[in-house]
């Protein structure tokens, strides 16, 4: 039988390091897993130092002969291969290369194995050609993003992962642990938008979804040091660029469309685009783009920080001539699912605007509730945030504040749910924190 790629002297020379010089061990644990060692005895040995690590033993030859014995791991060989292994170690100190070509030799093996999956994919003959280019670029990108596509994780593994998560929160200046929406009440009410969390931003027509989606999409392509991805099924490229220039230099939208700006207008409008040049803001107006699309998409983008979708009931659903049967709920909860799903596997926060029915609009008070959203059901309970945006002036003309907006947060799993007030400046379609004045700028 053949072998899969891997290297019996780097394994080797790992294990060695960390018996000839225990303090080399954190970095060996941080970098290698368990199965990134193919040889079973190595895997085995360093699954027990593994194991010792987690639990802060002191790890030595003699103590770790004796932990391989509880673990069931102990052969006749054992001692003399240990010593074997200290003995035929050059140097501690060269530890990082050797776990380069470990890693290296990893990879190799994770690609060949999924190279042989997709090949008995297609002589199985029951998927088609779509089916397994998806499955394809998923196992890929699992690979790229280095972790296995597939199998069970030890606690011990998460619990890094958690520790690390962290440590970065407590050396963060930030308030909120994720991405700032820009609207500091709304970051206090949900934490900001977080990793593989499907964000439903759902409203009336009018109400101001789009603007809402753009504000957030402006502050975090300024300020997260990320990239962010726009999808727009409904607005052109042009049109999307005009209404942020609006929003990041303040002049009225009308004068935008129509052209007619001022000398000063004009110097305002280089200025926005100047600083929109230097964001990291991606835009995709394609009206036909399926989940399937998008995810391949983003899979594309380095350091990738925040997806925005506008809006979930124009998405078409990637099932093809066999879906096409499914009545609308039945494929936007197809979409739904794969969004959640694509937010978990791109390990960022993903916005999704969606329309309302028009059952609120028969009711007294005409605030959103869950019920009102648009083949409902698997939307709600695929989303991890739901936020509607309500304006009373836009039903009621005698309105107190016409320009005060609600935000109302009808699911929260991070926290508690509730009603943030904004500001919305139609003039420029933007919404901000109520204390916020135009004239502090």
């Amino acid at each position: 039988m053949k072998q899969l790629p891997h290297s019996v002297e780097a394994e080797q020379a790992v294990l060695g390091s960390i018996l000839f010089d225990p303090q080399c061990v954190p970095e060996v644990i941080d970098k290698l897993r368990p199965d990134d060692f193919y040889l079973r005895q190595n895997r085995e040995i360093y699954e027990t130092i593994y194991s010792m690590f987690n639990y802060s033993l002191t790890i030595d030859p003699v103590t770790v002969l004796e932990n391989m014995k509880q673990h069931g791991y102990y052969t006749d060989q054992s001692r003399s291969y240990l010593l074997q292994l200290i003995d035929i170690t050059p140097t501690a100190a060269n530890v990082k290369e050797y776990i380069d070509i470990i890693k290296d030799k990893t990879l190799l093996r994770r690609v060949a194995e999924t190279a042989g999956d997709l090949t008995e994919m297609i002589h199985q003959g029951t998927d088609t050609g779509q089916d397994i280019l998806e499955a394809a670029e998923q196992r890929i990108y699992a690979i790229r993003q280095g972790r296995s596509s597939r199998g069970l994780t030890p606690i011990s593994d998460v619990l890094f992962d958690v520790y690390d998560r962290l440590s970065e929160l407590a050396a963060s200046d930030s308030a909120v642990p994720g991405l700032s929406t820009g609207l500091k009440d709304l970051d206090r009410a949900i934490s900001g938008l977080n990793k593989s969390d499907l964000i439903l931003l759902a409203a009336r027509p009018g109400m101001g979804k789009t603007s809402m989606a753009l504000n957030i999409l402006l502050d975090a392509g300024k300020k997260s040091g990320k990239k962010v991805a726009f999808f727009s099924l409904e607005m052109s490229r042009e049109q999307l660029a005009l209404r942020l220039i609006a929003s990041e230099c303040f002049i009225d939208n009308k004068k935008l469309v129509t052209g007619k700006l001022t000398e000063e207008d004009w110097e305002s409008v280089a200025a926005a685009a100047d600083s929109l040049s230097r964001s990291t803001i991606l835009i995709d107006d394609d009206s036909t783009v399926t989940v399937a699309d998008i995810n391949a998409k983003c899979r594309r983008v380095e350091d990738l920080g925040l997806v925005v979708i506008d809006y979930l009931q124009l998405m078409q659903s990637a099932g093809g001539k066999s879906r096409s049967g499914d009545n609308r709920q039945q494929i936007v909860s197809d979409i739904s699912r794969s969004l959640k799903i694509m937010a978990k596997e791109l390990n960022v926060p993903v916005l999704c605007l969606s329309q309302l029915s028009r059952a609120n609009e028969g009711r007294t008070d005409k605030r959103p509730m869950l019920s009102d959203l648009r083949e409902s059901g698997a939307i709600e309970q695929d989303a991890d945030i739901v936020l509607f945006l309500y304006r009373d002036g836009y039903y009621n003309k005698d309105s107190e504040n016409p320009n005060e907006a609600e935000c109302i947060i009808a699911k929260n799993r991070h926290g508690e749910t509730g009603t943030v007030y904004l500001q919305w400046q139609p003039q420029f379609t933007t919404f901000s924190d109520m204390e916020w004045q135009h004239s502090e700028y």
